[in-house]
C-alpha cells in the first residue's frame, strides 16, 4: 500500500501524540481555508470547544473603561481576594488574531490561578479584522492599567504583574509588553509566551520548511490572520504591529518562550528569543522534539505536555518569587 502524505507527518511527531495527530489529520486538520466568509462559524466552532468554567475557582465578568477614545473593555476576573497582595497574569487569549474568546478560556485561567495562587485577568479583546492591532493593544493596555490602578482593591502586588498568551495571545502579550515599556505607566514584571505568533513575514516572504506548520496552524492560516490583525498585506516593508520586527528589544521584562520543534513558528520564536537576550533580557527558551502547534491543549495527557507545562509553571514561580512546587 502506498503511504499517505500524512504518513510522512506523522513520522516527526513524538510517538505520544502520534495518536492525536491522526485524528486531527483525519478531520482536515480542524483548520480549514481560512477566509471572511467562514469566519463567523470558525468562531462559534472555536468556542463550543472550550471546556466549561471550573465551578472551584471564583470568577467574575467586569466592565472596564477603555483606553481614552475606545470603547470599554470586557475582562474577566479570576481568583481574586481583596486584603492580600498576590501575583497577577494579564492573559490574552490565543485563536489566529481573529477567533477565540477570554469567556471560553476560563477553565485554562482558573487551572493557572489555582495552581499558583495567583490573580489572572483576561481580556475580552476586539478580534481582528473588525479592529487592528491599533484596537486591540489599547484594549489589553487598558486592562493592565486597570489592574495597576485597582491593584488594592483586586488584591495584587503591582509589582507583580505579568503578561501571558498563547499563540495570537502570545503575540499580545510581547506587543503589551513593548507598549508598556514605551509609555512607562505600568511596570510589567515577565512576559510568558506560549508558543507565540510574532511575525507577519512568516509563510509570507519567510516559507518554513515542509515539515512546519502542518498540524492545527498552517502557511494560509497564519497568512490570513495577520492581514486581518494588521490591515494590509503581511511581509511589506512596515513592521509596525508586529512584535518580531520590533527593532529595540532593550528594556523589556524578562521572558519566557516555549514553543514546538514541528510548530509554524519556531524560526521567529527562536529569533525572538536571541534578539532579546542580545538586547540584555533575560529570556529562556524551550523548543518541544515531536510536538506541533497547540500540543499541550490537543494532545491530551502526556508526558511533552507535562515537560512543557512544568516549565512555563515553574518560570511564573520564579518571575512572582514563589516557593518551588
Amino acid at each position: 500500500m502506498a503511504a499517505s502524505p500524512n504518513d510522512a507527518i506523522l513520522t516527526d511527531v513524538h510517538p505520544e501524540l502520534r495518536g492525536v495527530v491522526k485524528m486531527i489529520l483525519g478531520m482536515g486538520n480542524f483548520t480549514p481555508v481560512l477566509k471572511k466568509a467562514n469566519l463567523p462559524a470558525i468562531r462559534q466552532g472555536s468556542d463550543a470547544f472550550q471546556p466549561k468554567p471550573l465551578t472551584n475557582v471564583p470568577y467574575e465578568r467586569r466592565v472596564i473603561i477603555g483606553s481614552r477614545g475606545q470603547p470599554d473593555v470586557t475582562v474577566y476576573l479570576v481568583n481574586a481576594r481583596e486584603g492580600e497582595q498576590r501575583p497577577c497574569i494579564l492573559h490574552m487569549h490565543g485563536g489566529g488574531y481573529v477567533a477565540g474568546s477570554a469567556a471560553g478560556s476560563l477553565h485554562q485561567v482558573q487551572t493557572l490561578a489555582r495552581e499558583l495562587d495567583c490573580v489572572v485577568v483576561t481580556v475580552e479583546y476586539r478580534l481582528a479584522p473588525e479592529a487592528t492591532y491599533a484596537g486591540s493593544l489599547e484594549d489589553n493596555y487598558a486592562a493592565l492599567k486597570w489592574i495597576h490602578a485597582n491593584s488594592s482593591a483586586l488584591g495584587v502586588d503591582p509589582a507583580r504583574i505579568a503578561v501571558l498568551g498563547e499563540s495570537a495571545g502570545g503575540g499580545h502579550a510581547a506587543l503589551l509588553a513593548i507598549a508598556a515599556r514605551d509609555r512607562g505607566e505600568v511596570p510589567v514584571c515577565f512576559q510568558c509566551l506560549v508558543y507565540p505568533m510574532l511575525d507577519d513575514r512568516t509563510g509570507s516572504t519567510r516559507q518554513a520548511p515542509a515539515h512546519r506548520g502542518q498540524i492545527l496552524w498552517t502557511a494560509q492560516a497564519n497568512r490570513f490572520g495577520w492581514e486581518c490583525f494588521l490591515g494590509r498585506k503581511p511581509g511589506g516593508r512596515s513592521g509596525e504591529g508586529v512584535p518580531g520586527r520590533t527593532a529595540n528589544l532593550a528594556g523589556l521584562p524578562p521572558a519566557w518562550i516555549g514553543v514546538g520543534a514541528l510548530d509554524l513558528f519556531l524560526d521567529e520564536d527562536m529569533d525572538y528569543a536571541r534578539r532579546l537576550n542580545a538586547a540584555d533580557v533575560a529570556a529562556e527558551l524551550l523548543v518541544i522534539p515531536g510536538a506541533f502547534h497547540g500540543f499541550d491543549t490537543f494532545g491530551g495527557p502526556s508526558s511533552p505536555g507535562q515537560r512543557f507545562s512544568e516549565a512555563k509553571l515553574n518560570a511564573l514561580r520564579q518571575a512572582f518569587k514563589l516557593p518551588a512546587a
